[in-house]
C-alpha cells in the first residue's frame, strides 16, 4: 500500500478495498457521488500539511474515507442547497461557445443560461 496505487485509484469500491474497510455496496451505490466529493474535499485539505510522510498521508487518507462513509451510514444527508452550490455554474454549451446557431448574443461572457438560447440543451 503506497501513494501511487492510491493516486492510480479511480473507482469509489477500489478505495474501500485499497484500505481494506468493510462497506456496503447499497451505500456506494445510493451515495457515491457525495462521498466522493467530501472525500475529496478532505484529501485536498490534507495535501496542506507539511512534514507528514507517505505513511501517515495515507493514515489521514484511511480515517478520511471511515469517516465520510460512517457520517453517510448514520444518515448524514447533504441538502440540495449544498449539492447544488457547490457545482460551477453552466456556462455556455458548445454550439453557444462557439457562436454557431445560438440567438442569445451573450458571446462577450460566454454564460448563457438555457433559456436564452433557442437550442434545445442536452
Amino acid at each position: 500500500m503506497n501513494l501511487n496505487d492510491f493516486y492510480k485509484i479511480t473507482d469509489a469500491d477500489e478505495y474501500f478495498d485499497f484500505f481494506g474497510i468493510e462497506y456496503d455496496q447499497r451505500l456506494i451505490d445510493a451515495k457515491r457521488f457525495h462521498l466522493m466529493k467530501k472525500f475529496g474535499e478532505l484529501i485536498e485539505k490534507s495535501k496542506e500539511l507539511q512534514g507528514v510522510d507517505s505513511e501517515q498521508l495515507l493514515g489521514m487518507y484511511r480515517f478520511a474515507l471511515l469517516k465520510v462513509y460512517k457520517d453517510f451510514e448514520n444518515g448524514y444527508n447533504p441538502s440540495a442547497a449544498e449539492i447544488w452550490g457547490s457545482l460551477d455554474k453552466p456556462s455556455a454549451c458548445f454550439t453557444c461557445a462557439t457562436q454557431v446557431g445560438c440567438s442569445s448574443n451573450n458571446f462577450e461572457t460566454r454564460e448563457v443560461t438555457f433559456s436564452e438560447c433557442g437550442l434545445t440543451h442536452a
